[in-house]
């Protein structure tokens, strides 16, 4: 099609032959360009093909010569009569394999070319093709840049080669960085092990009622992210303003009684304290949204423009709009608003690839029950709340119902549901002055 309108596809036969060249005469410098380039960024199919097949040689730790290359090309059904006069005349143009980083890196400006301009060509059609209102083609049209900025394609069938090569590379930084789970720390050691901390696109939910502590424990885990990992953290509250979520991360990292820092009753070291931990907390890098109005779609437009995220935290589920509404729901299809959020959240955690935590209020049906633990059918309007989720957790404190129970403070957070490993109870200590949690020296049953 480019061809008959007369256009010029972006790409670069020199630089592309001269990257296969440098490969071939000098094997040492393939980890460095497999680090830069991906096949599908080569324009010419031949060329593709041979980078293909030195990087799964790589992969299972074969030698990498043009002999072996033209032999394994053989076995992956690639090879053409051409092949070897092609490795042989790429090898004699390409001038040195010292450059080939700069080579890779006009192979890779192309094809981020080429992308654009069918991006652009998509987004055209869906627009003179009329097919659905303005603003979800806009957010449509935000995915697939986004999409484009962070490397990736939206959609399509991918070699399942491609995949496991993945697979080898996240088991590789795994393995190098001696962590005992692969995810990001939740800074509560005790659930770490049960959740395998929080994984790329997972989206992990937070249940319970009101008062139990749902907020403090998800700032928690933000604040342990942000200052102790150096991570970077949205945050998205519908329900308390950005002023009172700073004074209690301050409370917390300042470890000030979060009523003291409310009624600015504070001690010489006390404001010590706080100054500290504002200096400190002023490094971290949390964002913080607090319009309620906000709907799924507007925070994950919202994430794509920021420059580097690890995690992203909604209080709470409920509140939210969907996309184009307001509160006059009915019951039903109030439900089923919450389950296309539920939804949508899931589909924003894979795309961001960082995990959503997200908080939801509980029913009151473990209020009529006699064991007031939380349950999978608890949640609040769940429609598919409880499919969509990697991971479910339910916050229950006994002292709550029972201020005369031997340890009010002892907070059982439940996991409920657990896509990627067990079930069972982890015990924290509520730190009610500090509105915190700590780790509770009982241990997590089953």
């Amino acid at each position: 099609m480019d061809e008959l309108l007369g256009r010029k596809i972006p790409h670069s036969a020199v630089a592309e032959q001269a990257v296969i060249g440098s490969i071939l005469i000098d094997p040492s410098c393939v980890p460095a360009v497999l680090e830069q380039l991906k096949a599908e960024e080569f324009y010419a199919k031949l060329n593709r093909d041979i980078y293909e097949t030195v990087y799964s040689m790589f992969a299972y730790g074969q030698t990498i010569d043009p002999v072996t290359v033209l032999d394994q090309m053989k076995v992956r059904g690639v090879y053409q009569d051409n092949c070897p006069d092609y490795v042989a005349e790429v090898m004699r143009v390409t001038p040195t394999a010292a450059n080939v980083l700069e080579y890779a890196a006009i192979v890779r400006d192309r094809a981020l070319l080429r992308r654009l301009g069918e991006t652009a060509d998509e987004i055209n059609n869906m627009v003179y093709e009329g097919s659905g209102e303005a603003d979800a083609m806009l957010e449509a049209a935000e995915r697939k840049v986004y999409a484009l900025r962070q490397g990736r394609a939206i959609g399509g069938l991918v070699p399942v080669s491609s995949v496991v090569q993945r697979v080898f590379d996240n088991l590789s930084e795994a393995a190098a960085a001696g962590s005992r789970i692969p995810g990001m720390s939740t800074g509560l050691p005790d659930l770490d092990r049960m959740i395998l901390g929080l994984n790329k696109s997972e989206f992990v939910l937070i249940a319970a009622r009101p008062g139990m502590g749902k907020t403090s424990i998800a700032l928690n885990i933000a604040l342990y992210a942000a200052m102790n990992l150096n991570k970077s953290v949205a945050i998205f509250s519908l329900e308390m303003s950005r002023e009172q979520l700073v004074s209690r991360l301050l409370s917390r990292a300042a470890l000030v009684p979060s009523q003291n820092l409310l009624t600015g009753q504070l001690t010489e070291q006390q404001w010590r304290d706080i100054a500290d931990a504002a200096q400190t907390l002023s490094a971290t890098d949390i964002r913080i949204d607090d319009n309620p109005t906000l709907t799924v779609s507007d925070m994950n437009a919202q994430c794509r423009r920021l420059q580097k995220l690890d995690l992203v935290v909604i209080d709470y589920l409920q509140l939210m709009q969907s996309a184009g509404s307001g509160h006059g729901w009915s019951n039903e299809s109030r439900t089923q608003a919450v389950s296309d959020i539920s939804r949508m959240m899931k589909i924003m955690a894979k795309e961001l690839n960082v995990p959503v935590l997200c908080l939801s209020q509980l029913s009151r049906a473990n209020e009529q029950r006699q064991d007031k633990r939380p349950m999978l059918s608890d949640l609040r309007e769940s429609g598919s709340i409880e499919q969509d989720a990697d991971i479910v957790m339910g916050l229950y404190r006994e002292g709550y119902y029972n201020q005369e129970s031997e340890n009010p403070n002892l907070t059982e957070l439940n996991v409920l549901k657990n896509r990627h490993g067990e079930t069972g109870r982890d015990y924290l200590a509520w730190l009610g002055e500090y509105t915190s949690f700590r780790d509770s020296d009982q241990r997590h049953g089953e």
